[in-house]
């Protein structure tokens, strides 16, 4: 079996809601505790947490976890310098990782049995990139394997991991996650997800 870490990206701001949206609940539980939960019942090792403001908040809300909590100091360039420090800290800490997987925190569908089918579609496709496909095109959660790794690192600050998925088209095997689609930037989005109730578990 290959040994697949994981990235989850928490060290935005979430400007556009007016809190951590790391930090707010569904169903008694934080959107980051819901993802690092995830990836921790399909075994994903090492999971990198990387935070960038409300640092306190997030170190507290991760401390009964096992997984790895990085400052990405330059968080307010862009998405990309904290896909970077994920890539950077697997390479200089972990030379048997043979792929990672990306994640985000406001996705709320995101649950464990998606990952274990981004897992077993990488492996009976053999491709270098398994993209989550929703609302026409291709994004996160997305796996890529470690040859990707030095196009993960040339990332512009601002830019995300969709731009290595479509530039290797040819490479990506697609995951239907029409759901990927939700997720939460505003407060409208939040009174949404809530008044019809925190989504079923895709089992």
């Amino acid at each position: 079996m290959a040994k697949i870490g994981a990235i989850i990206l928490a060290a935005g701001e979430s400007s556009r809601l007016g809190k951590p949206k790391q930090l707010i609940e569904l169903q008694c539980k934080t959107l980051l505790r819901h993802v690092v939960d995830a990836v921790t019942e399909v075994h994903c090792s090492p999971t990198v947490v990387v935070i960038g403001i409300h640092q306190a908040e997030l170190r507290n809300e991760l401390h009964a976890t096992e997984v790895v909590v990085l400052e990405n100091k330059n968080w307010r360039r862009g998405i990309g310098t904290s896909i970077r420090a994920g890539v950077q800290y697997l390479l200089d800490n972990k030379a048997n990782v043979d792929g990672v997987i990306l994640l985000v925190c406001d996705q709320p569908f995101v649950n464990a049995n998606t990952i274990r089918k981004l897992v077993r579609l990488r492996e009976s496709t053999q491709k270098s990139i398994v993209a989550s496909s929703y609302a026409g095109t291709l994004g996160v959660p997305a796996l890529f394997d470690r040859s990707l790794f030095p196009e993960l690192l040339s990332l512009g600050d601002e830019a995300g991991a969709k731009s290595v998925i479509l530039k290797n088209r040819a490479r990506v095997a697609e995951f239907g996650f029409p759901q990927g689609e939700i997720d939460i930037d505003t407060r409208d989005d939040w009174k949404k997800l809530t008044q019809a109730g925190h989504p079923a578990r895709d089992d």
